[in-house]
This record gives C-alpha cells, structure tokens and sequence, in this order.
C-alpha cells in the first residue's frame, strides 16, 4: 500500500507500508506516521530517552514505535498478552522478530498498568530518565485512563508526549471526558494535537505534552503535513490544538 505522507525514517515508513497489516491491530497508518513524525522531531531536538505503551496486543502500532528507537533507548511493551488466548506474547515477540526489531531494546511487563509504580517503570527500563513518549491504550474506563495518565505523567521526560488512544470513539465516549477532568486538575498539560481518525476502529487519538513544549512540536506538525492540516483546529475553552487529518474538509453548506 502506497501512502501519500511520511514519517521520514525509513524503518517507519517502510513497516507503516509493507508490513502494518501484517500485525493485527487497530491503530491507523496515519497515527503511526504522524507518532513516528513526533519522534524523529524529539531525536532532532536531542530529546532521546525510553518510551512506553500501555495496551500493546500483537504489537502493531508498538513495532512503528520500536523502529524509531535510536542506538541505546529501550521501549517498554505492557500487557495482559491473554487475549484471545496465552499464545498472545509469544505471537509479539515473532511480529518484533519478523519485522526487523532487536528484542535486546525490547522490555515487556506480562501484567496490568496498575501493578506498575513510576519506581516499577524506571527499574523495568533501567533507567532514572523521563520517558520521552508513552502511548496509552489500555482499559476503556474512566478510572482505567485516569491512573494510565497518572503513570505516565509522573515518568514522562519534560518535553515528553504521552499519546491516547480511542478519543472521541463513539463506542467509549466518556473517556474523552476523563481526559479533560485530568488535564483541569493538571494545567501544566495541554493537547498539543488531535490525530484524526480514519474511520470507526482507528479512532483519533490525542497527543499531550506540557505546556511550556507545545511551541517545539506545533509548527512543525503543521509544516511538515500541510496537506493533512485542518485549519481550524480544535478549541479547547482556552486554547486552539492542531488537527491532522487524512482528508481535511469543511462540511458544504446548502
């Protein structure tokens, strides 16, 4: 499959395109392009450092991740790998291996988000540095999303992203609504982005980072994807986020 934007890492874009449907999963060509985008800016910027994900199934959109990995980071890879049956971890670990990743970068938590400490998650790492992208799909729950967003928070690097998944779906439409109880307890945090979705399975997702980052990632989003840049945006009370979208449209007015 042939797509008409890139990350610009080759490994990325070369996975995103070969072998992305080869790994089940339902996280969008478009996200992983845009996410590996988002950390090949970090690694431009020399903001290096370990990431996490929360939810990893068969690894799909985990794999993109791993291959933006520079020399030396580790991605920690957490999950219950029991559905839809025990042969799920090893069914990751032959994706990694059959689409080119080093399972020596590789750390993987057989086990639920909160079992894990922030302690936990720099131990498992080995590593005291902040995390500098952690991507979360877990547990649909308000709760679940809350803690995730806790753990993530308290780790993440200070120019860090931390990526949710499944906002604004319509099969789980509260989840969107514990994400903006979390961000008015924590003004610290905005939604740099909002990853559009591509249809109904691979849904939006949000990027978030601290306030004081917005300015190292926004203009290069819109500069770099100007053909996927709705330009409106999305209001958040207080501020306007970037919107990318495979497609960007204005609905026609009769």
């Amino acid at each position: 499959m042939t797509i008409a934007f890139r990350s610009g890492l080759a490994a990325c874009d070369h996975y995103i395109e070969a072998l992305y449907d080869s790994v089940r999963g339902m996280s969008s060509r478009f996200a992983a392009t845009i996410t590996c985008h988002l950390m090949r800016r970090q690694s431009d910027m020399g903001i290096n450092g370990l990431i996490a994900e929360i939810g990893t199934f068969e690894g799909r959109f985990f794999i993109a991740l791993a291959h933006a990995l520079q020399a030396g980071e580790k991605a920690l890879a957490i999950d219950l790998f029991n559905w839809p049956n025990d042969g799920l971890l090893d069914l990751f670990r032959q994706h990694l291996a059959r689409c080119g990743i080093d399972e020596a970068g590789i750390v993987i938590h057989k086990g639920a988000s909160d079992e894990l400490s922030p302690a936990d998650i720099r131990a498992k790492l080995g590593s005291e540095a902040g995390l500098r992208l952690f991507h979360i799909d877990g547990e649909h729950s308000r709760e679940a999303i809350t803690r995730d967003l806790d753990l993530a928070h308290a780790v993440m690097h200070a120019q860090g992203l931390i990526i949710l998944d499944d906002m604004l779906h319509p099969g789980y439409p509260l989840l969107v609504i514990a994400v903006h109880d979390w961000l008015q307890r924590h003004p610290d945090m905005k939604v740099l982005a909002i990853i559009d979705r591509e249809d109904i399975v691979a849904a939006a997702k949000f990027v978030l980072c601290r306030a004081d980052a917005v300015s190292l990632y926004e203009d290069d989003l819109m500069a770099s994807f100007p053909a996927q840049h709705f330009v409106l945006g999305a209001e958040f009370e207080s501020y306007f986020c970037v919107v990318l979208t495979p497609k960007p449209r204005l609905a026609e007015v009769d």
